[in-house]
């Protein structure tokens, strides 16, 4: 209905117009927005409960056609709409992260709706070739024999953390999600400690957003199935994130062999025969002993935390 919105002169106002003449209008209003802005920027918000939030209810909702492992890319993705933005120009390292973590989830959910497990083989090589093409730009300005050095090294990493994940995608719910929420934490505490806020930030989410997914586990007492598209996505962003903080930041190089420790730990780890609770409890206390202790090592690098 075609109407007019009284507040201080006439505002022409039809269906959302109506709404946006409220909103811009009404001093209350103005004063929410601007709250709900302020909440939005603060980064415990942008990297800890938006990508939880947004990973709940997105392993809620694909549960049932057994792709709750998506809730690890759409947290993360919450994380960047708020934190930063999806362009790719300048195609920095940190838009390579953000660019290779959304099409690893693409080839991840590919690989589960073609059931082309065969391929899964390959899944290491392609993360360590990422890692290359990531910190590539930021070798071009070291020597040959240090790029050769961190190169081989950064491939390595990302390719082992993918190996390790990919263990644990289909057979053990359980272990993936905590091992998931650890490596995400490790990589996001030590990074921000190491003077990255950004990178901390993607971190972070990632283990904001498989924790959301261990929760309902242990809120359900079952597993819940995770797949290629929740470990894909998280170890190569958690590879990808490690690799450049050390390169651009004050993370140290022996924090990446702790957390690279972190899936097979989650992997080789005995369980008893105890609910799907403990298990996740036992795990989480487990497997974010190797999360400390990386943060712990770079604090004492990097000194105090950078805010």
């Amino acid at each position: 209905m075609t109407g007019y919105w009284r507040c201080e002169c006439w505002v022409p106002a039809f269906g959302f117009q109506a709404l946006l003449a409220v909103i811009n209008c009404s001093g209350f209003d103005i004063k929410t927005g601007v709250k709900l802005q302020e909440l939005l920027n603060n980064p415990a918000v942008q990297a800890g409960l938006a990508p939880f939030l947004v990973a709940l209810i997105t392993a809620v909702l694909f549960r049932r056609i057994k792709l709750s492992g998506l809730a690890v890319i759409t947290g993360f993705a919450a994380t960047v709409y708020l934190a930063s933005d999806f362009t790719i120009e300048p195609l920095t390292s940190v838009r390579k992260i953000v660019l290779l973590g959304l099409i690893s989830a693409a080839l991840a959910l590919l690989l589960t709706l073609l059931n082309l497990r065969r391929f899964g083989s390959l899944l290491p090589l392609l993360g360590g070739t990422a890692a290359i093409w990531t910190v590539q730009r930021i070798l071009q300005q070291q020597p040959t024999q240090a790029i050769l050095l961190w190169g081989a090294g950064c491939a390595a990493y990302v390719a082992i953390l993918v190996l390790g994940m990919d263990k644990l995608s289909d057979k053990e719910p359980l272990r993936a999600a905590s091992g998931a929420s650890a490596l995400g934490i490790g990589t996001g505490g030590a990074a921000l400690v190491g003077a990255s806020a950004l990178l901390g930030q993607f971190g972070l989410a990632l283990g904001s957003a498989a924790g959301a997914h261990l929760l309902i586990q242990m809120i359900g007492n079952k597993p819940l199935p995770t797949g290629r598209t929740f470990t894909f996505p998280l170890a190569m962003i958690a590879g990808l994130t490690g690799c450049v903080a050390v390169l651009s930041a004050q993370l140290p190089w022996y924090a990446l062999p702790i957390l690279a420790a972190i899936p097979f730990a989650a992997w080789f780890a005995p369980l008893p025969r105890l609910s799907v609770r403990m298990q996740s409890l036992l795990l989480s206390i487990l497997t974010f002993a190797f999360a400390v202790g990386a943060i712990y090592v770079t604090w004492r690098v990097a000194g105090d935390v950078p805010f």
